[in-house]
């Protein structure tokens, strides 16, 4: 049975994800290469393992979060639809059940705020490892100083954690934030439309979605 080291390791994809970033890159977006795609495939898989669900959903949901960007090859606007139908194609190539490839683009092409929903589990928790990955380390910007609010945001986020409370009732998204370079509304005013969606999704998975930034709980 193809696993996610099979997809995670495929010079196909490799190849998309790289030249994605590179894409990103020059339009001036934070970091979305292996170090982002990698974290939100383990986060999404946490999700799952975390509450109980099947083997195969929790490696489906990290294949899902693996190549979730890969439609920024084509282009920033839609790319979760344009990633969705290159994600159909890369898996049907490698042989996977057509149950699970329609699992996994169905996860890809509703993981953007702008038109995604969470459909499904799969869906559900690609949602919430993609959104809450913000921290310091993704943005390119050496220049302090010409950082937009994006460059801001994220600089500021010096520690972000995703947990799943023990009785699993809640998912907490913890953010230390230096708010030297970034305030908190400054948060709010990029990232409300995604929290709205992190809570929908952790609805989908019979969970409360909780923001908690600098140790005060915020949603």
């Amino acid at each position: 049975m193809l696993t996610f080291e099979d997809v995670r390791h495929n010079q196909e994809v490799k190849t998309y994800i790289t030249r994605a970033d590179e894409s990103l890159c020059a339009l001036g977006f934070t970091e979305h290469s292996f170090a982002h795609v990698t974290r939100t495939a383990e986060d999404a898989g946490y999700i799952l393992e975390t509450l109980g669900y099947p083997e195969r959903d929790i490696e489906l949901a990290k294949i899902a979060g693996y190549l979730h960007d890969i439609g920024n090859l084509v282009n920033r606007s839609n790319h979760s639809h344009s990633g969705a139908v290159m994600a159909f194609q890369i898996l049907h190539r490698l042989g996977f059940d057509a149950t699970e490839i329609a699992t996994v683009t169905t996860a890809i092409g509703n993981h953007d705020e702008g038109t995604g929903v969470p459909v499904n589990s799969v869906s559900a928790a690609l949602i919430l490892a993609d959104k809450s990955d913000v921290r310091r380390t993704r943005v390119r910007n050496d220049d302090i100083s010409s950082f937009d609010i994006h460059d801001r945001v994220n600089y500021s986020v010096k520690k972000s954690v995703l947990k799943i409370n023990e009785e699993h009732t809640l998912i907490k998204l913890k953010l230390t934030v230096d708010t030297k370079y970034g305030s908190v509304m400054d948060y709010f005013e990029i990232f409300l439309v995604r929290m709205i969606m992190c809570r929908k999704a952790a609805e989908r998975l019979g969970l409360e979605f909780k923001l908690i930034i600098n140790e005060q709980q915020l949603i």
